[in-house]
């Protein structure tokens, strides 16, 4: 097998995040579901952008953010994903290809717009989501770069993609690419809800032995697993994905891989600003460490560090220096 090219190639949604802040009074008004993922239709995105206070545009979608932190951990990333011709998807293109991340999709024209994710951020610095995924759910197979798929050393998938049925064939056929290749296959399920619509194909693909890395936070473990307990989760999943990661937010994290469990805090902060994309910079701190052949507690050590980081400031893209951050704690 080749010496891999990439790192680590990505398809996932291709979004721009709107992210104003706000008060528990207006989440309650909109009856929006406080902390969660809610997708939306173009109407409803607009009435939620009227509604919202003054807003900054940052680039996002939970793959692409991944990508963008295993970027300025060193590592050589391409990222897969569908935006429009508009003006959002120049924003979206600019920012990725600015963090130093290949992407080559072609833009689609005509309707829809490049998707967006409303993003309304309490005073706890929890984010409450809504996406309009517009173009991305448009991704067709004939986007992927399998070239760049064969010469990647990991393929990451993102479960908010595989609700649409264009990409999720797309997703599927990168994944026989990808393992026929050689190469792992890194997937994180994203949200509870999509566990909810899709559980029995994610189910199918770890007995079937397709993930090589899998991501989950507590609830998504639940959900996928039926187990209350986090314990009984993992001990359900151990032996059926190779690697198994569980995030508890500020109770830290967990790795089970090769029959053995690590667990590691949550790295401190001065103060939560914003857990937008957390577990997606978590994924791109642990990803960057098992590419470059660390341990699997410093894996979760330095995906505790981008994550703290990502929840310092508001966004989903790093602003400190993450190489640094990493070198420091490991002098």
């Amino acid at each position: 097998m080749d010496a891999p090219e990439y790192d680590v190639i990505a398809i996932g949604n291709a979004i721009v995040d709107v992210m104003a802040p706000c008060d528990d009074a207006l989440i309650a008004k909109l009856g929006l579901n406080r902390g969660g993922m809610t997708l939306v239709d173009a109407d409803g995105a607009t009435q939620l952008y009227d509604a919202m206070g003054p807003a900054r545009e940052i680039s996002g979608g939970s793959a692409a953010n991944t990508l963008a932190g295993l970027a300025a951990l060193g590592m050589k990333c391409q990222f897969i994903g569908q935006v429009a011709d508009d003006q959002l998807g120049e924003v979206f293109s600019h920012d990725i290809r600015a963090a130093g991340i290949a992407f080559a999709t072609e833009t689609r024209a005509g309707e829809p717009a490049t998707g967006r994710c409303l993003i309304f951020v309490t005073p706890d610095g929890e984010r409450t989501m809504n996406t309009f995924l517009g173009a991305s759910q448009y991704l067709p197979a004939s986007a992927l770069d399998e070239d760049a798929i064969r010469s990647a050393a990991i393929l990451y998938l993102e479960g908010y993609l595989w609700d649409p049925e264009e990409p999720r064939a797309a997703m599927r056929r990168a994944i026989g690419v990808a393992r026929d290749a050689g190469r792992k296959v890194a997937f994180t399920a994203s949200e509870s809800f999509v566990i909810d619509r899709h559980g029995d194909d994610f189910r199918a693909m770890i007995e079937d032995g397709l993930i090589d890395i899998l991501f989950v936070n507590e609830s998504e473990l639940a959900t996928l697993t039926g187990k209350d307990s986090f314990d009984d989760g993992l001990s359900s999943l151990s032996g059926k994905v190779p690697v198994l990661v569980a995030t508890r937010g500020a109770n830290g994290a967990v790795v089970v891989t090769e029959g053995k469990t690590c667990r590691v805090d949550a790295e401190p902060v001065d103060e939560v600003v914003d857990t937008t994309g957390a577990g997606d910079l978590f994924a791109a701190g642990f990803l960057a460490g098992h590419a470059s052949g660390r341990s699997p507690e410093e894996c979760l050590t330095m995906g505790a560090l981008a994550a703290a980081e990502i929840i310092s400031h508001y966004g989903a893209r790093p602003e400190a220096d993450l190489k640094s951050l990493v070198a420091k704690r490991f002098a």
